[in-house]
Order: structure tokens, then sequence, then C-alpha cells
């Protein structure tokens, strides 16, 4: 098996040289975060302001953190052979992430502005971890058929456009989206679903390493656990106040009738009347997909529960019936099936946001009604412009990135290895093959 790590080696160094130097140039600590202001200490009521900021955001900003780092890390260990690259790379492009997006998150806030400084808080920390987010359900979409190099390149050029799409719709539509339903969870699933077709080859299907096994897939149930333990923080971290206290409340309860419903249809539509675990690893986790754009709103609690139901219902189904369907008609291969739960989850979520925003009104929200830019009638309808926007630039710029990444350049994988960690990991033991894997390779 071929292995160019020195490639990998020598983009990563380069980069990183190229970070140390841009924060040089373009970025410090923010008001907060920096040296007292005005020449000396800060008066007592700065300070108390201070440390409400910090206590507000660094809690969420952990939980956040554990979400990218131990939920979507152990969530991808499902497959047989792939644990090291599963956690391992999910480890790398979250750091990477981090860092790039600082810059290029301060670079899109700079943009009507007078400062040429990035200024950095926990609040600046809680949105790079947004934008890792985003580019690790993409990971999803190609995990275990792109190399090392493929995922860094993926991951410099989706933060760039992640950001024009979050420009678009949050600063000249004014969208509402506290949870991410349209610029993380929609975005990041097209973005990696065209990459994956674009990349796609048919020994992708037809790979015998593709699958699970038992001890896999409980690993895959401890990043489950700890998403959806965490997830109220992800949509609540950016408000403050009633709509933070309101956006936890909701996606829990959101959450809670998802798993419920999910467990259900599971058992139901399988021949045998069993559980499907990779109908339980994701789709319980869709009602906090689909909660995001709607999570700081008057929803009402029965909405909640009916949304996450909802979710449950469009995410189980599209793992059972409409993936098989995409990946025989169109050769859309997606090994975490993040279309199932963060794609179509995401739309349903931004569709619930224009469904609840049409019935908002004054006297309902009181202070809450400052959440909203413009009049409800065109709050909801920028919505939906929101997402169609976010959709085109996801697909148009993830099918460009894949073209791209098919260069022979930044080392696509051959059949032999896919889904395996051999290649780019230095594995103490052969791996177990199965009996079906020794009789076609040949071996007793």
């Amino acid at each position: 098996m071929s292995n160019t790590r020195g490639k990998e080696t020598s983009i990563l160094l380069v980069a990183q040289v190229i970070f140390i130097v841009l924060f040089g140039l373009f970025v410090d600590y923010g008001e907060r975060a920096g040296s007292a202001s005005h020449g000396g200490h800060n008066s007592t009521s700065e300070v108390a302001g201070e440390e409400l900021t910090f206590d507000q955001f660094y809690p969420m900003y952990q939980d956040v953190h554990v979400m990218m780092l131990i939920g979507f890390g152990f969530l991808m260990t499902f497959l047989k052979r792939h644990g090291f690259g599963s956690v391992g790379f999910n480890f790398l492009l979250t750091c990477y992430v981090i860092e790039w997006s600082t810059l290029v998150n301060g670079w899109f806030g700079m943009i009507g502005g007078s400062t040429n400084k990035i200024h950095l808080d926990v609040e600046s920390l809680l949105h790079a971890d947004f934008a890792a987010a985003t580019v690790l359900i993409s990971f999803g979409a190609i995990l275990g058929v792109a190399s090392p190099v493929q995922l860094i390149i993926m991951a410099t050029i989706e933060v760039v456009v992640y950001n024009v799409s979050i420009y678009v719709g949050v600063e000249i539509f004014k969208a509402v989206d506290v949870g991410g339903s349209i610029f993380i969870h929609a975005f990041g699933a097209y973005f990696g679903l065209a990459v994956a077709r674009m990349l796609y080859k048919k020994a992708q299907t037809e790979h015998t390493k593709e699958g699970s096994i038992y001890h896999s897939d409980i690993f895959a149930m401890i990043g489950t656990i700890f998403l959806w333990l965490y997830w109220p923080s992800f949509n609540a971290g950016p408000a403050v106040g009633n709509e933070r206290h309101r956006a936890v409340i909701n996606t829990v309860l959101s959450l809670s009738a998802c798993t419920v419903v999910t467990f259900a249809i599971s058992s139901v539509i399988n021949k045998k009347g069993k559980l499907n675990m990779v109908h339980i690893q994701n789709a319980t986790l869709a009602g906090g997909v689909a909660m995001g754009a709607s999570a700081d709103l008057l929803t009402h609690p029965f909405g909640a529960l009916l949304i996450g139901s909802s979710a449950a219902v469009v995410s189980t189904l599209g793992y059972q019936y409409l993936q098989p369907i995409l990946q025989k008609r169109i050769k859309l291969h997606d090994t975490c099936g993040v279309h199932n739960l963060h794609g179509m989850p995401g739309i349903l979520g931004a569709i619930v946001s224009a469904i609840t925003i049409s019935a908002a009104n004054m006297d309902t929200y009181q202070a809450s009604f400052s959440i909203f830019n413009w009049t409800v009638p065109q709050q909801a309808g920028y919505q939906i412009a929101a997402l169609a926007v976010a959709l085109g630039i996801a697909v148009v710029s993830g099918a460009l990135t894949g073209l791209l990444l098919k260069a022979p350049i930044w080392d696509n994988l051959t059949t032999e290895e896919l889904y395996e960690d051999e290649v780019f990991w230095d594995c103490d033991e052969e791996p177990q093959l199965s009996q079906s894997e020794k009789l076609e390779n040949g071996t007793s």
C-alpha cells in the first residue's frame, strides 16, 4: 500500500507556519481577555461584566468542544478497520479548523468595520468550533475514502465558503439560525455529499471493509451519547438570557421525542422486528439538528416534541430506504449517512423556523421579538431564502472541491486502501479478518 505521509507533513507544517505569521499580523486578545484598559486596573463593574461574559460562554464552549472531539470522533468509529482514522483524523481536522476558521471568521467579521484586527474571546472560540462541526459533518460523508491530504485541502476550502454562506444568510438576509440547522448542518452535509459524489468509485459500495462489527458499534454509541448529552449547549451557545434558557428546553424535548420515535420506527420497519444500530446511533440525534434554527423561538414544548418526532421519522426512513436508492441511482456514496442525520433534518429545521416565525407577534414574544430583523412575513421568507443560498453554495463549491481532490497530487486512495487504518497508522496487530474475507483473500 502506498503512503505519502511526507506530503501530509509538509502541508501541515507549512500551514502552521502561515497560521503563526497571520495570527501575528491580524489576531489579538479581545478587550475582555487583554490587559486592563485605560492604562490601569479595570473597575469592579468592568471585572464583573467580564466574569459574567466568560461564565456565560465558557461552559457552553467546553460542551461543544466535547462534542467535536468525543462526540463526532467516536460516532465515526463504526467502521471495523477505521477506528484510528475516525478518531485521529477527526482530532486533526478539529484543531486545524480552529486555527484556520479563527482567521477566516475574523476576516469576514471585519467587513464593513473599522478595525484591522481580529479580537479573540471565548465566544470567538465557540464560533471556531461551529466551523469545525461543519467540516466534520462533511468528513462523515467521505469517511474512509479520502486521504489525510484530501481532508486538509477540503477543510481549507470549506471554511471559506462556509463563511460566505453565513455572510449572505446572516449579514444580508439576517436569517435566524441559533443552532445551525441551515448554516452548519445542511451546509456541511450537502458540501460533503457533493465532494463524495465527485470522489465516487464503484469499489466503495462493494467493499468488504465498509461494514461494522460488534465492538466498533459500541464505540460509536459513545459518540452518540456524548452528542445527545451536549447538544442543548450547541443549540443554545450563541444565545443569551431567556432565549438561551428556551433553547436548552426545546432541544432536550426534541432530542427525547426523537429518540423514542426512532426506537419505535427502527423496530417496526425491520422484517424481524429488531432494532438497527445504525438508526439508534444516528437518527436519535436528528431532533437536535431539526431544532437548531428554532431553538430560541417560541415553539412551545409540544412543538419541540413534534419537531423531534418528525426528525426521527425523516432520518430513520432516510437511512432505511432513501440512502440505498441514492447510492444506486445517482452513485452517491455517503459513508456516515450525513444526508439523513444532518442534511434532511437541517432542511426540516429551516422550514420549521419559517413556520414558527410566521406565527410570531409582539404580544407573545415581548422582549424576545428583537430576535427578528424584519417584519414577520419577511423574516419567514428570508429563512427559506437563506436555506436556498446555503444549499446552492454548498453543492456548487462542494462539487468543485471534489473535482480538485480527484487530482493525483492529493493522494487518491486505491481500492485496497479504502476504509483501512494500516495505510496511515502504525497498527501493532494485524486486523482480524472475517471468514468471508479470508476466503476472498485466498487465506485460511
